[in-house]
C-alpha cells in the first residue's frame, strides 16, 4: 500500500494509449533516432507527474500527490536534460502544451475530468508530443508531420466519443448521433480531401461506433477491443506512410 502511494498511477487507461501513439508515429515518419530513447523517457514521466499534480488540484491535498509528482518529475530531469541539449527547440514543443495543461486543470478544478473539452484538450497535447518526436528526427516540422499529429487527433477524438456513448452517455440520444455523425463525416471528409487509403485505418472506428452501439458490453472487453483498433490504428498508419 505504501509503494502504491508513493507511486501514484494514472486510472486512465485509454491515456496509455494517447500517449505512445502519435509519439511513435512521429518517431516513425520523421525517421528514428537515438534522442527518442531519452525523449520518450521524459515524455512518460512528464505525463506520469502531470497525474499527481491534476488529482492535487482537484482534492486540495499535497500528499501524496506532490511528492509522487516530484518523483517522477526526478526522473524526467535528466532524460529531459539531454533532450534540450540534442534539440532546444524541444521547449517550444512544451511552451505549445501548457495551455491544453491549464485546461485540464480548470477541469480537474471544477472534478469534471469527464467533460468532452477535457478530453480533447489532452489528446491535443499528445500530438504535440507526436510533432516533437518528427521533429526529433528530421530536425524540421513538415506538411507530413502536421498530417500524422491531425489523423492521431481524429482518431482518438472518435473513440472519445465511441466510449461515452457505451459507458457514461449510452443512454443519451445526443451523444450517439454525435458519434455516429462524427465517424460518418470523417469518412467524408478524408475521400474529399483525396485521403481514401486513410479511410482503411479508420474503418474499424467506424463499424465498431455504429455496430456496438446499444449493446451491453463488459468495460474489460471494451477496453481490449479499443486496444486492438489503436493497434490496428498504428499499422495501418505506419504503412501509409512507409
Amino acid at each position: 500500500m505504501a509503494n502504491k502511494s508513493k507511486w501514484v498511477m494514472p486510472k486512465q487507461h485509454g491515456a496509455w494509449a494517447m500517449l505512445i501513439i502519435p509519439f511513435w508515429l512521429g518517431a516513425y515518419a520523421g525517421g528514428l533516432s537515438w534522442i527518442h530513447a531519452p525523449l520518450f523517457v521524459a515524455w512518460l514521466a512528464l505525463y506520469l507527474a502531470t497525474y499527481p499534480l491534476l488529482m492535487a488540484v482537484k482534492t486540495k491535498r499535497k500528499e501524496p500527490y506532490v511528492p509522487a509528482a516530484a518523483r517522477y518529475g526526478a526522473i524526467a530531469a535528466p532524460a529531459l536534460a539531454v533532450s534540450l541539449w540534442q534539440r532546444p527547440t524541444f521547449v517550444l514543443f512544451g511552451l505549445a502544451m501548457i495551455p491544453f495543461f491549464l485546461v485540464n486543470t480548470y477541469y480537474s478544478k471544477k472534478k469534471n475530468e469527464r467533460a468532452f473539452w477535457n478530453d480533447a484538450a489532452a489528446i491535443a497535447a499528445f500530438c504535440i508530443g507526436g510533432l516533437a518526436a518528427f521533429y526529433a528526427g528530421r530536425g524540421a516540422l513538415t506538411i507530413e508531420a502536421f498530417e500524422l499529429a491531425l489523423f492521431s487527433f481524429l482518431f482518438f477524438i472518435g473513440s472519445t466519443f465511441y466510449v461515452k456513448t457505451m459507458i457514461r452517455e449510452k443512454k443519451n440520444e445526443r451523444y450517439k448521433w454525435l458519434s455516429w455523425g462524427y465517424h460518418a463525416l470523417l469518412i467524408v471528409g478524408l475521400i474529399a480531401i483525396g485521403e481514401p487509403f486513410a479511410v482503411l485505418a479508420y474503418a474499424p472506428s467506424v463499424i465498431r461506433a455504429v455496430y456496438l452501439y446499444g449493446k451491453s458490453l463488459p468495460i474489460m472487453k471494451l477496453g481490449m477491443l479499443e486496444i486492438a483498433n489503436a493497434a490496428y490504428f498504428f499499422i495501418a498508419m505506419i504503412v501509409l506512410y512507409s
